[in-house]
């Protein structure tokens, strides 16, 4: 093959442009694997090594019983707390699904709500017998076989379980942690920010990045907005003048409540502001772009796939895109979003990208630039936080706080199957 040619190929794969059934394999596709999907069941699993139970603190940000603005934040019955208007608990919940194969090797991935019922009620039969390390060709299937009913929400959200079970499993086969199969590290560490309101435990624990949840949206009108900032001139008091603070406003805003609360809070610098509106209202977003300079307008998290995230980049909807790798699609999908990205210089920083599955890719992509953490609640014993850092492998330096994937097989999970 010519040098021009062979190049041109090399772009386009890295690009995620070469269609399905002629993408670049992964270097662990060259050889058979000689393993056959015999098992899919959904499961419950805790820690090998579960942290000390306790009583969080009076008024802990993390204990979700705080007001938090969002989409119901109009009817104020519903107001006070996500938990009133969200599935009750047991009904509709998040999975875990263990994929086993011929030769004893297992993995574990986990989907979005209510996505478990159709890896049991669909995707199952379609798994059995299939070769683990055909990712692609799964992946496909999968996608091609449930396209007829859903394209967002459950769906991708059973997706993306699987397909993280089926990096698992490969990783484990192979004796390798995921990251290094995706390519290796492209950082020695990870940056990383905190998401919460208890803002003197992460600072005082060494974060300089913070994420504050907006507590009022345009139902609580101008007394609302004058709170708003009031939270971000207290949080830039305490921070110092160099840390980034980032507002989460989780869809419960509308376009003229966000110019207005932007240029409230610009005094104060702000990084970003997160996913403001309804997350399809991608016209909406660009507007916003356009219209806001202080600080920079993001979002992805509820978005789906591929195809919604090229409905972003055409409405010039988010400067950073934040698909969340257990429900916009699994690992893959989101490797075939970050490649998109890259070809305009969008960063990729995955919701909940702290978590011990989406950090892999992060530590192997090149424009996933930092990871979101969320710290165990204040008021715990000094074990619960001395096992935070272990786990995440934390460290410090001039960003504040870093973390690392681990270094065991797989995502390395340690736990215990109930």
């Amino acid at each position: 093959m010519r040098r021009r040619n062979f190049l041109a190929l090399g772009s386009g794969a890295a690009l995620g442009l070469i269609p399905h059934g002629s993408a670049m394999p992964f270097p662990f596709q060259d050889e058979k694997s000689k393993l056959k999907i015999t098992g899919v069941r959904l499961v419950h699993t805790r820690p090998k090594r579960p942290v000390p139970a306790y009583e969080p603190a009076p008024g802990s940000w993390s204990t979700g019983g705080v007001e938090v603005a969002n989409p119901m934040s109009i009817y104020p019955e519903y107001k006070a707390q996500r938990s009133l208007f969200m599935p009750d608990p047991g009904k509709l919940e998040t999975f875990t699904v263990e994929i086993s194969t011929d030769g004893g090797v297992k993995g574990y991935g986990s989907g979005g709500i209510a996505g478990g019922q159709i890896v049991v009620g669909h995707f199952t039969k379609l798994l059995i017998g299939e070769d683990p390390f055909n990712i692609e060709r799964i992946w496909d299937i999968l996608f091609r076989s449930s396209m007829y009913y859903g394209q967002a929400g459950v769906v991708p959200h059973a997706i993306s379980g699987v397909d993280l079970a089926l990096w698992d499993l490969i990783g484990n086969a192979l004796g390798m942690p995921v990251y290094k199969l995706l390519g290796g590290e492209t950082k020695a560490r990870i940056p990383t920010y905190c998401t919460g309101n208890d803002i003197e435990q992460h600072i005082q624990f060494g974060y300089k990045r913070l994420k504050l949840a907006v507590p009022h949206g345009p139902a609580d009108g101008r007394e609302g907005l004058k709170k708003n900032t009031e939270l971000v001139k207290h949080t830039r008091d305490l921070l110092g003048p160099d840390g980034d603070i980032m507002l989460d406003c989780w869809m419960a805003l509308n376009e003229q409540y966000t110019i207005e609360l932007a240029e409230m809070v610009a005094p104060y610098r702000v990084y970003w502001m997160e996913e403001c509106l309804p997350p399809y209202d991608f016209e909406g977003f660009g507007r916003l772009r356009a219209a806001i300079k202080s600080t920079r307008i993001v979002g992805g998290e509820h978005v789906y796939f591929r195809y919604g995230f090229r409905q972003m980049l055409e409405h010039n909807a988010a400067a950073v895109w934040q698909p969340d790798i257990h429900w916009c699609g699994g690992l893959t999908e989101l490797r075939r979003i970050a490649a998109l990205a890259s070809a305009y210089d969008i960063p990729v920083i995955p919701h909940a990208g702290g978590v011990q599955d989406c950090v892999h890719f992060t530590m192997a992509t090149p424009n996933a630039p930092w990871s979101e953490m969320f710290m165990p609640p204040p008021g715990g014993p000094p074990e619960v936080y001395r096992r935070y850092e272990e786990d995440n492998q934390v460290s410090r330096g001039p960003e504040g706080i870093y973390m690392r994937p681990s270094d065991r097989p797989g995502f390395g999970w340690e736990l215990d199957v109930v």
